[in-house]
């Protein structure tokens, strides 16, 4: 059996444009699908988008478009920009497809016909913006910490989910680590959800008129948050194609921010062991970007428009500056000087000179070829563990520091003085093979968060006759 690996972002709202929150997650995910690919393993990478729900339904009517032309026109959006930022998914799932919504009948209708679904009366908050019921105690001043305004009071029928019958079995597979929640603080803040006191949760509501109907009461449609989970299932073949699901289930890391951590990691195993299926191998949960020291959201309007920070800083340096900023794992706050200083640094002064030294003199001194294969004097083998550790901050500074062992390999020995005495050819020859095999050793780490960069790099080392070329990054 071949090695599989089956990795999900979560499916984004498309009440609004794309941002870089987005991105953020996407890239990181797109990075270790790239990775494992060429490591020898088959992946199945899931993205997409979460259509349906009172706050899309809003939107849609504020734009003057109906819920499903409006999702039509928003979900194309995430579309565009995945491919601009080159990211290789596999499947792109939208919570409107009728294979989803078939799907989803199939799972909530086990579960009512197996007792775990019963009918009751939800009285409470709710936050449109966060599409979830909420608590007087998790507000700030009568407002959603997240979204700034208040809550809608709310009485309702719904349809509820027995948690509470099998919050036990989750939260020993998380104490155990069956369920890995990472990195470890998230797993300290799931395990203290259980202390504070769960409730058998709505899975459907009475007055949202955009969503699937559920299928033992068409005047109910599934609540957005259960049906959206299950896009995780869907996409792979629940309720239509067996030997898929079976193939690429349990999926191997699902991939988000730190704000859907209780979603996924109680409500969707207890959803996923009530219907006699494996639970997610693991849950890695990233920090969040922040602008101005505050949660950058849609609602609020505090957004990047990816497409800006792509024509200023191109594909693959984007992809770069997204993921070295700070720890994956951690919080960090977004300002655009930091990254025009870090683009000029790491990439034009560090990457780039480099690349322009080794081609120049190899065009130069060797009439643009590699003189003899010797092994790189730079060691890179941690890289391979901090990617595989979600990492990704640190594993690019791994690179960046052989970068700058690579340039100082450079300056003592000063190949451009070497050259001009014969007897040191057999030195010079030497230098500049151990600098082309870094090279081509430091793309394959490279290469999953700059494939055009690799890509090009690749090209130019075998080439029938190296030269200096144009600078890959200009300063700016």
């Amino acid at each position: 059996m071949s090695k599989k690996f089956y990795i999900t972002t979560p499916i984004y709202y498309v009440n609004d444009k794309p941002h870089i929150g987005h991105l953020y997650t996407t890239i990181a995910a797109d990075v270790l699908a790239r990775y494992y690919r060429q490591n020898d393993y088959e992946v199945f990478f899931l993205t997409g988008t979460d259509e349906h729900g009172a706050k899309v339904a809003e939107s849609a009517k504020e734009s003057g478009l109906e819920p499903k032309a409006f999702t039509d026109q928003n979900s194309q959006l995430f579309r565009d920009i995945f491919k601009k930022l080159d990211i290789s998914l596999d499947y792109f799932i939208r919570t409107t497809d009728a294979r989803h919504e078939e799907s989803v009948k199939k799972f909530i209708q086990k579960l009512y016909d197996q007792g775990d679904i019963y009918e009751g009366k939800y009285e409470g908050l709710y936050c449109v913006g966060c599409e979830k019921f909420i608590t007087k105690k998790e507000l700030v001043n009568g407002h959603c910490p997240d979204h700034k305004k208040p809550p809608e009071n709310l009485t309702e029928k719904n349809y509820f989910f027995k948690l509470k019958k099998y919050l036990p079995e989750v939260e020993r597979l998380i104490i155990k680590d069956k369920i890995l929640i990472r990195p470890d603080s998230r797993k300290s803040e799931v395990l203290g959800f259980f202390k504070q006191g769960l409730d058998d949760f709505s899975v459907s509501r009475e007055k949202v008129e955009w969503g699937i109907p559920l299928p033992f009461d068409a005047k109910q449609k599934t609540y957005v948050w259960v049906e959206a989970l299950q896009n995780y299932i869907s996409a792979i073949g629940y309720g239509d194609n067996e030997k898929d699901f079976k193939k690429w289930w349990p999926a191997d890391v699902h991939l988000m921010a730190r704000d859907i951590i209780k979603f996924h990691c109680i409500y969707w195993p207890a959803l996923l062991i009530a219907s006699g299926l494996e639970v997610p191998k693991q849950v890695y949960s990233h920090g969040f970007f922040t602008v101005n020291n505050q949660k950058m959201s849609k609602s609020i309007g505090n957004v990047i428009d990816p497409y800006t920070m792509v024509e200023q800083f191109g594909v693959d340096a984007t992809r770069y500056l997204l993921l070295s900023q700070f720890p994956f794992s951690q919080d960090g706050d977004i300002k655009a000087s930091l990254f025009k200083e870090k683009y000029n640094a790491d990439l034009a002064n560090n990457l780039g000179n480099l690349l322009s030294r080794v081609f120049n003199m190899l065009e130069k001194y060797c009439d643009g070829k590699i003189p003899q294969q010797v092994a790189s004097p730079i060691y890179l083998a941690p890289v391979r563990e901090l990617i595989e550790n979600l990492k990704f901050n640190e594993a690019l500074r791994e690179m960046w520091q052989a970068i700058d062992k690579a340039n100082k390999i450079i300056d003592e020995n000063k190949p451009w003085q070497m050259a001009k005495d014969a007897s040191n050819r057999k030195k010079l020859d030497e230098i500049l093979s151990q600098l082309a095999s870094f090279l081509l050793e430091l793309v394959v780490y490279i290469r999953p968060f700059m494939p055009s960069t690799a890509a090009t790099i690749v090209g130019s080392l075998e080439s029938e006759k190296i030269t200096k070329g144009e600078p890959l990054f200009m300063r700016i």
